[in-house]
């Protein structure tokens, strides 16, 4: 390819709306641009690496028995309804109507859709095990699009599908993505951790990892082990009670003003007392369920952890101003556990019945409880956990202090069991002629997120700097002047020598300054750079520079085609 026919229009400035460098870098080196918001087009060298990435996928499905289908994106309401995700998936699912005024969506998941294929074709334990995948667009309409790639309302994606006919085989299966994973995020050069993770809207009853590329501008916190394997992200994260000491009380709980305290931080102030003294009261509202909630006041909830443990629900908050003064009398911040109405349900956090002189709220205007004594003072219904861990935080599995890093979610495996196999009734008969329903799996990749990963760990102040395996190109070839005949000539003949070798080659024949040229080449982020000019041809040689590390070799020109060719070799093998 010759950079005077490539479309790829670079950037000098950073575009105002790009707010991490992976976003910004894609812009500026030409790879994509906004269509609106949430929405890219991809142009061709972005294309080029997403094709790169989808072959290393399309590679290992297939390795471990994937099948790939390409399934419908839009999907009618009757099968979302069926498996009751029709309300529960909310605002982000596209909705649409036909001319005959027929519900649609516009697929952010294909459960359903691969479910009602096999349940139409799937007859005998014979068929399976089966792996089903497809790579293709995504749609939710997310709250707020933002970072690129990396939140948007188009996605590219990659979905596996495994039916099983029992635990064991949906276990076989869930290792065998596991470890396609794992493979395709090394070869496409990526840092990453397996984390324990939540299932969210997709639900199921079994496990499910999320694949983390670690990264400073990640969205995901991610808490990890260095001692042993564990790894989770932050909403999953089991936290170990970590009791505070504390003197006994002084008396019984008794009732002290604190006029104008309605945060932790002003109680704290006004009482002279520690944040762990505190007893941190929210009222939550489930659907149409009250319950209220209980945490040490240095302590945060974890609302992904309440809705798994006590729901599900399909709207989960913190009740209104009006709801809590309606149930319990007061504002908000002067909530507490004492004198609560009986049907009120109340959850505390593992550490809450640890405490031994506590302050609450009193449920009345500028006043709290303090020598409080839970479960001597208040009633506690359920001890769960609930909140979200912090770094430094013992490991639930060998005890060594817990790190703390920022991910970028880039793939997550699912055990869904027979969540959607038995309300869709996709059955299959077993040897003993009876009638089961099929284990399911289903295993997601964003593939425009792998490339944004790929560029959040792989850059420099100057641009790209590309994994050799997803690069658009290989090499460049810079010649330094077009006008020179003998440097012009010496570029044309590399250029046809490494496209004769399969070498994947770009020549900057633009007649512009050579600053130029390699300000553009390393934005982009070719892997391999040539540069051509009159003092090195002088001595039959050219520049081969390495992208990643700077270094610059002198190589014979009519040695250097077949030099670059085992380099990208070797950096592939």
């Amino acid at each position: 390819m010759r950079v005077s026919q490539l479309y790829n229009p670079t950037l000098r400035e950073v575009p105002a709306e790009a707010e991490v460098i992976s976003h910004q870098l894609m812009l500026r080196a030409g790879l994509i641009r906004r269509a609106t918001a949430g929405v890219y087009t991809y142009l061709p060298l972005g294309l080029r690496t997403i094709r790169k990435i989808e072959d290393i996928v399309r590679e290992e499905m297939e390795a471990k028995g994937g099948q790939e289908v390409l399934l419908p994106i839009i999907q009618p309401a009757e099968l979302w309804r069926e498996t009751g995700r029709w309300d529960v998936y909310g605002p982000e699912l596209f909705r649409l109507n036909d001319r005959h005024n027929r519900e649609f969506c516009l697929g952010p998941t294909h459960e359903e859709i691969v479910t009602d294929l096999v349940r139409g074709e799937l007859r005998s334990y014979k068929q399976l095990p089966l792996l089903l995948y497809q790579i293709q667009n995504k749609y939710r309409d997310e709250r707020r699009p933002r970072f690129g790639l990396m939140r948007g309302r188009e996605f590219i994606m990659k979905d596996l599908y495994s039916f099983d006919r029992d635990e064991k085989g949906l276990a076989e299966s869930y290792d065998k993505m596991y470890d396609a994973y794992s493979r395709i995020f090394t070869r496409c050069g990526l840092k990453f951790r397996p984390v324990e993770a939540d299932a969210g809207a997709i639900g199921g009853t079994g496990g499910t990892h999320e694949f983390m590329v670690l990264a400073e501008s990640g969205e995901a916190a991610v808490v990890y082990c260095q001692d042993c394997d564990y790894a989770a992200n932050n909403e999953q994260a089991v936290c170990s009670p970590r009791p505070v000491e504390s003197e006994e009380p002084e008396g019984p709980y008794r009732s002290v003003d604190t006029p104008g305290t309605k945060t932790i931080e002003q109680v704290v102030e006004f009482l002279g007392v520690e944040k762990e003294q505190l007893i941190k009261s929210l009222l939550y509202q489930g659907d149409d369920k009250l319950f209220l909630v209980l945490v040490r006041g240095d302590r945060e909830v974890n609302e992904i952890k309440i809705n798994n443990a006590v729901g599900p629900f399909i709207n989960l908050q913190l009740a209104s101003d009006d709801v809590v003064k309606e149930k319990l009398g007061c504002d908000p911040g002067f909530v507490g556990p004492i004198g609560v109405p009986k049907d009120l349900t109340i959850i505390a956090d593992q550490e809450v019945p640890l405490m031994k002189k506590a302050v609450c709220g009193a449920n009345d205007l500028d006043k709290h409880y303090i020598d409080v004594v839970p479960e001597k003072d208040f009633r506690i219904d359920e001890v769960l956990d609930i909140r979200i861990v912090e770094k430094g935080e013992a490991c639930p599995q060998c005890g060594t202090p817990l790190e703390e890093a920022r991910g970028i979610e880039v793939g997550q495996v699912f055990k869904l069991g027979t969540k959607y196999s038995e309300s869709l009734k996709a059955t299959f008969l077993d040897e003993n002629g009876v009638e089961k329903p099929c284990v399911m799996g289903c295993y997601g990749l964003g593939i425009g997120r792998t490339m944004a990963a790929a560029i959040e760990q792989n850059h420099d102040k100057d641009g790209i700097i590309w994994p050799m395996s997803i690069a658009p190109y290989h090499v460049i070839l810079v010649p330094v002047n077009m006008k020179d005949e003998q440097i012009r000539e010496a570029g044309e003949k590399l250029y046809n020598e490494l496209k004769s070798l399969g070498v994947e080659v770009v020549i900057d024949d633009r007649n512009e300054r050579p600053g130029v040229k390699f300000k553009d080449a390393d934005l982009v982020g070719y892997p391999l750079r040539i540069n051509i000019g009159s003092k090195t041809l002088a001595n039959g040689e050219v520049e081969l520079r390495d992208r990643r590390t700077g270094e610059v070799q002198l190589v014979k020109v009519n040695e250097a085609a077949k030099q670059v060719q085992e380099i990208i070799q070797k950096s592939l093998d």
